[in-house]
C-alpha cells in the first residue's frame, strides 16, 4: 500500500497515475486524423513517411527512461516527472513551428523523451506502493482510465482540426499537460522513501543493468512485451491509412478507432477482476493464444485477396485487441514483480528493451501495408504472437527450477 498518511485515496491515485500516462496517449492518438495534412504542410513526398510521426515518438519513449529511471531511484519520483513535462513543452513548440519532416521527427522524438518521465515514473510509483497480483489489479484499473484517452483522442483531434488547424492539437496537448502537472504537484506525495533511495553515482546505471539482467523472467516477459507492443504499434501508425485511404472512411475513422479502443478497455477492466482469481500468468497464456490464433485465422481466410468488408476487418481487430487488454498490464507487472528494489531503473530498462524492439518491428511491417490490403498487419501479429508463445514456453521451463526468478 502507499506508504504515507497524506496519500490520496486509491481511486484518486489510479486516476492520477492514469492521467500521467494519458498525456502520452493524447500526444499520439489526437494527431492521427491530422497526419495527412501535416505531411502536406511539411512537404512529405511519400505518404508512408507520415507513419514516422507516430513511430518516432515511441523511440523517444524508449530512450528517455535510460536517464529518468536511474535518477528517480536516487532523487525521488516527483522531480523527474516535472523534468519530463518541461522537455515535452519545449518539444511541442518545436513541432508547432516545424516546416520539414526532419524537424517534425526531431520534435516528436524529443516529445517522447519528455513523456517517458511521467510514463516510466507512474509505473515505478505503482510498484513502490503495491506488489503481486494486487499490483496487476491496480495497473489494470489504471490502464482502463488511461484507455479513455485513445477512445476520444482521434475525435478530439478531428474536432480541433475542423475548427482550427493541426498546430492547435499541440496547444491542446500542452493545456492538458499543465493541468495534470498541477494536480500531480498538489495531490501526489513522494512514494520513494529517503531510506530506500540509491546514491547517485556514475556507475548507478551500470550496476542497475547488471542487477536486472540476473532476473531471467523479468527479461523474458519484457521480450514478450516488446513483440506485442511492436505489432500493436503497427496498427496505431497504419490505422489512419487503412481506414481513410483503403476504405475511404475519413469521417468515420475517429469512431472506428474509438470502438476498437473500447475493446481493449473492456478486456483491461475484466482483467482487473479476473487477475486476483486466476493470476497474471494464466491470463497472459490464454491471451497470447487468442492473439496468435486470431491473426492466423485472418491470414487463412484472406491470404491472396484484397481487404474484406470493413465490418469483418473491425471484428478481427476487436478480438485481437481484446486479447491485448489482458497482456499489457499483466506483462509489465510480471516483469516488474521481482525487481521492486530497483523499480525506477527496472521500469526504465524494461521499457527501453520493449521500445527498441517495438519501433523497428512496427516500421518494418508498416512498410508492407499496401494500397488494398491489411494483411501485413495480421502477418506481423501472427509472427510476434508465435515468438511470444515460444518465450512463454521457455518461462514455463524456468518455473520448474528451484529458483526461477533469479539467475
Amino acid at each position: 500500500m502507499i506508504k504515507t498518511s497524506t496519500a490520496p485515496s486509491q481511486f484518486e491515485f489510479i486516476a492520477l497515475m492514469a492521467s500521467l500516462m494519458s498525456v502520452v496517449a493524447l500526444a499520439i492518438d489526437a494527431l492521427l486524423p491530422a497526419l495527412e495534412l501535416i505531411g502536406l504542410d511539411i512537404g512529405v513526398q511519400d505518404a508512408a513517411n507520415n507513419q514516422l510521426l507516430i513511430t518516432m515518438i515511441f523511440l523517444g519513449l524508449g530512450i528517455g527512461p535510460i536517464l529518468f529511471g536511474p535518477v528517480s531511484d536516487s532523487l525521488g519520483r516527483k522531480p523527474i516527472v516535472y523534468m519530463g513535462f518541461i522537455i515535452f513543452i519545449i518539444a511541442s513548440i518545436i513541432c508547432v513551428y516545424a516546416h520539414t519532416l526532419e524537424v517534425m521527427v526531431a520534435g516528436r522524438i524529443l516529445q517522447g523523451i519528455g513523456l517517458s518521465a511521467p510514463r516510466t515514473i507512474s509505473i515505478a510509483m505503482v510498484r513502490d506502493s503495491y506488489s503481486g497480483d494486487y499490483m496487476a489489479r491496480i495497473m489494470s484499473f489504471i490502464t482502463v482510465v488511461f484507455l479513455l484517452v485513445p477512445i476520444i483522442a482521434p475525435a478530439f483531434g478531428k474536432l480541433i482540426l475542423d475548427l482550427y488547424d493541426w498546430q492547435a492539437i499541440f496547444y491542446a496537448q500542452l493545456l492538458f499537460t499543465v493541468i495534470v502537472c498541477f494536480w500531480f504537484y498538489k495531490r501526489q506525495p513522494e512514494t520513494l522513501a529517503v531510506e530506500n533511495r540509491i546514491t547517485l553515482s556514475s556507475h548507478l546505471f551500470k550496476d542497475g543493468v547488471r542487477e536486472l539482467l540476473r532476473y531471467k523472467r523479468t527479461i523474458l516477459y519484457t521480450l514478450i512485451s516488446g513483440f506485442i507492443t511492436g505489432s500493436f504499434l503497427v496498427y496505431l501508425s497504419a490505422s489512419q491509412y487503412i481506414f481513410q485511404t483503403q476504405y475511404g472512411l475519413v469521417d468515420e475513422f475517429p469512431f472506428i478507432f474509438a470502438g476498437l479502443a473500447i475493446s481493449v478497455g473492456i478486456a483491461t477492466f475484466t482483467n482487473g477482476t479476473l487477475v486476483v482469481k486466476l493470476g497474471m500468468k494464466r491470463l497472459v497464456t490464454y491471451a497470447l493464444w487468442v492473439y496468435f490464433l486470431t491473426s492466423a485465422l485472418y491470414l487463412l481466410f484472406f491470404l491472396g485477396s484484397s481487404n474484406p468488408p470493413v465490418q469483418i476487418l473491425i471484428a478481427f481487430f476487436a478480438v485481437q485487441f481484446f486479447s491485448v487488454g489482458f497482456l499489457f498490464g499483466n506483462l509489465r507487472a510480471l516483469a516488474m514483480e521481482p525487481v521492486g528494489h530497483i523499480a525506477g531503473i527496472a521500469a526504465a530498462i524494461t521499457g527501453l528493451i520493449s521500445t527498441l524492439m517495438a519501433v523497428p518491428i512496427s516500421t518494418f511491417i508498416g512498410r508492407y501495408v499496401a494500397d488494398d490490403t491489411a494483411l501485413p498487419l495480421f502477418a506481423g501479429f501472427m509472427i510476434c504472437g508465435s515468438l511470444s508463445l515460444l518465450i512463454l514456453f521457455w518461462i514455463n521451463r524456468l518455473s520448474s527450477k528451484p529458483n526461477p526468478d533469479y539467475a
